[in-house]
C-alpha cells in the first residue's frame, strides 16, 4: 500500500526538520568553540527566529506561534529529561 500524499508531505517536513536541527547543532557547537556562552547563543537564536517568524507570519501569527510554544514548553516537550518511547 502506498503512503498517502499527506503522509509523504509529513515525512518530508520531518526530514527537513531533522536537517535543520543538525545545522543548528553545528552552529551552536561552532559558537561554543569560539568561546561564546550558551546563553548568548540561545538569545541570538531566539532573536533571529522571532525576526524571521514575524517577517513570514506577521506579529499576530508570531504571537500564535509563541502561544503554541508555551503550551509545548509547559507540557515538557523541550525538557532535557524528557524521554521518547
Amino acid at each position: 500500500m502506498e503512503p498517502r500524499r499527506n503522509e509523504i508531505d509529513d515525512m518530508i517536513v520531518h526530514e527537513k526538520m531533522q536537517a535543520a536541527l543538525e545545522y543548528q547543532n553545528e552552529a551552536w557547537a561552532d559558537g561554543m568553540a569560539d568561546g561564546i556562552e550558551p546563553e548568548i547563543i540561545a538569545d541570538a537564536a531566539f532573536a533571529l527566529a522571532m525576526r524571521e517568524t514575524i517577517r513570514i507570519h506577521g506579529e499576530h501569527g508570531a504571537e500564535a506561534i509563541l502561544d503554541a510554544l508555551k503550551a509545548r514548553l509547559l507540557a515538557g516537550e523541550f525538557s532535557p529529561e524528557r524521554r521518547l518511547q
